[in-house]
């Protein structure tokens, strides 16, 4: 019977291994900027992406500003309680962002899951490519302007406590700072 306990233990640990291994790889890229990191994969029409970030509060991402944070597709998630929340927003002006359908837009994304352990977020989730949202499409083959933030507490009105902005390639996974 202990040597029964012993194979299922191992072939479980094992299978947990396999799991692990296969999420760890099921995105094509990564970019780091110091705490923070954004990891995807562009998947048929949908852009598949994971935020992490050493925070107890918010992570989020925009795309394609056309001023500082304007025009700006926007996702920002938290974990509390191991339950994820979720928006999507606009950027309405170069400093503030507000809720797509306030401004005639839909939310597009669709949450995957999240985590926050050990004083790290982890937030995936998938958004079109091409959004029904004005103005709102995401070029793979070119580089795309992505914001990343994160901010120290759970709450949606809390500002971000770093942000940073890179110029990404989403189809070659090439990457540097934007100006």
């Amino acid at each position: 019977m202990k040597n029964l306990v012993k194979v299922v233990v191992g072939v479980g640990l094992l299978l947990c291994g396999m799991v692990t291994a296969l999420q760890a790889g099921q995105y094509d890229y990564e970019v780091k900027d110091k705490k923070i990191s954004f990891a995807w994969k562009v998947d048929g029409d949908r852009l598949a992406v994971k935020l992490t970030a050493e925070t107890e509060g918010w992570v989020g991402i925009g795309f394609n500003p056309s001023k500082e944070m304007k025009d700006a597709d926007f996702i920002i998630a938290y974990v509390k309680d191991g339950e994820t929340k979720i928006i999507n927003e606009i950027g309405d002006s170069e400093t503030s962002h507000s809720p797509d359908k306030k401004n005639g837009g839909t939310t597009d994304v669709a949450l995957v899951g999240g985590t926050e352990v050990g004083g790290v977020t982890t937030v995936e989730f998938t958004i079109p490519l091409k959004s029904t949202d004005k103005n709102m499409a995401i070029n793979v083959n070119g580089d795309t302007v992505v914001l990343l933030a994160y901010a120290s507490r759970d709450s949606f009105k809390t500002k971000h406590t770093y942000r940073t902005a890179l110029k990404v390639n989403l189809g070659t996974g090439a990457s540097q700072k934007a100006n």
